[in-house]
């Protein structure tokens, strides 16, 4: 293949592909969010191409292009000491204030996003960097495995041996208060870090303190229902479609991607479990500003035992912990909940605050009108910097220093 075929193949199937997007009136910097969705378009494309053709794998493409081009790592700014570690085996990076405390800090374990195949460190470096100046928090960043090298639980395994490992040595090593560490994330990582205090809930060894919060921006909650009002608002919202949703999932349990039809429309979920969920995702529990955007009842799916059987694991709490048990939810700490409008996952993340009050729990909740999906991804980045994801992370140190 000519150079001149290749590139007219890739602009022709990014073209295709930008037809196929929607950025509505509502969503902040609409020419700039085009613009980045060509960008990503575009590596994606030409990761396929190169899958195809033999020469690397696509997921190894991309994560090389976004090391390269899109994870710059800056000085380290005064009052800030950064330092790579691993915790049990687990790499993570370790950001301490410098500045003066008076007694022991509060702490954080981030888990970065990504749909549990990219993503990394150095993805929300400048995120962590910014957690931990503002809120005078130690902030300790955990880089755990990714699919499709490794699948679950590995990702959620590595997020519970670093947090444990953490809390362990807190205040003798770090200077930070044991019963003051937070876990958190965002996305799939939001996604790890729920997941996560529902298994240390369920832990019968509890020697270690609980986690005294959960922050949890934009998360993805659960595989049951791909269907929802902000799936069908959102599908082809830059810069998670509806459809990669689903792939991620499938990614992340077995890499039978060959299923993605199947769960969007729901032939995964067996009879007997469906009123059950009904009951938490029904759009009934959601406030009525987010149906004002449209919204139709989808029919009812036909049951595929073997698709079922494909991914059961990620009806699982542990996965999907949106459908976990009220006892289990019951013993989940204060959570912080942070949505935005234009993104597929909104009503995941509202469904989960709608549970965790009706269990008489305390949370606070940030909805960001005009934010999409993955915007602390842009969070002081130069050219690719979107001013509204200041507003995401400052959201969460504002709730961070309340601990």
């Amino acid at each position: 293949m000519s150079n001149t075929a290749f590139l007219l193949l890739v602009i022709g199937l990014v073209y295709a592909e930008l037809m196929n997007s929607d950025v509505p009136c509502g969503v902040a910097n609409r020419g700039k969010l085009r613009m980045v969705h060509g960008l990503f378009v575009g590596i994606a494309v030409v990761a396929r191409i190169l899958h195809r053709l033999g020469i690397c794998h696509q997921v190894s493409f991309t994560r090389w292009f976004v090391a390269c081009f899109l994870s710059h790592l800056k000085q380290v700014p005064a009052g800030l000491r950064v330092k790579d570690m691993t915790f049990s085996e687990v790499p993570v990076r370790v950001y301490e204030p410098t500045s003066v405390c008076d007694g022991l800090r509060r702490g954080l374990m981030y888990f970065h996003g990504g749909g549990w195949i990219l993503g990394s460190i150095d993805s929300v470096d400048e995120v962590c960097r910014h957690i931990a100046i503002e809120s005078d928090t130690t902030v300790i960043s955990v880089g755990y495995r990714l699919a499709p090298e490794h699948r679950y639980p590995a990702q959620l395994d590595d997020c519970e041996k670093a947090t444990c490992h953490f809390l362990s040595v807190a205040e003798t090593e770090f200077g930070v208060d044991s019963h003051r560490v937070a876990v958190g994330g965002d996305s799939t990582g939001a996604n790890l870090a729920a997941a996560l205090c529902q298994r240390l809930a369920c832990s019968e060894d509890r020697h270690l303190p609980f986690p005294c919060a959960q922050v949890l921006i934009y998360p993805a909650l659960q595989m049951a229902d791909f269907n929802l009002p902000s799936y069908q608002q959102n599908h082809a919202v830059p810069i998670l479609f509806r459809g990669r949703m689903a792939f991620y999932f499938l990614q992340y349990l077995n890499g039978d991607v060959s299923l993605c039809q199947e769960v969007l429309e729901g032939n995964h979920v067996p009879t007997e479990l469906r009123p059950r969920y009904e009951l938490w995702l029904s759009p009934s529990n959601l406030p009525p500003e987010c149906l004002t955007r449209g919204f139709y009842k989808h029919p009812s799916p036909e049951y595929d035992g073997e698709v079922y059987h494909a991914i059961k694991e990620g009806l699982e709490p542990e996965v999907s912990p949106l459908l976990a048990d009220d006892a289990l939810i019951q013993k989940t700490p204060r959570t912080f909940i942070l949505t935005c409008e234009y993104d597929v996952l909104r009503d995941d993340g509202i469904l989960y605050r709608k549970r965790l009050l009706d269990l008489g729990k305390d949370v606070t909740w940030q909805h960001v009108l005009d934010g999409f999906h993955g915007m602390i991804n842009f969070f002081n980045q130069g050219w690719l910097t979107f001013p509204s994801a200041v507003q995401v992370v400052d959201g969460a140190v504002h709730y961070i220093k309340t601990l």
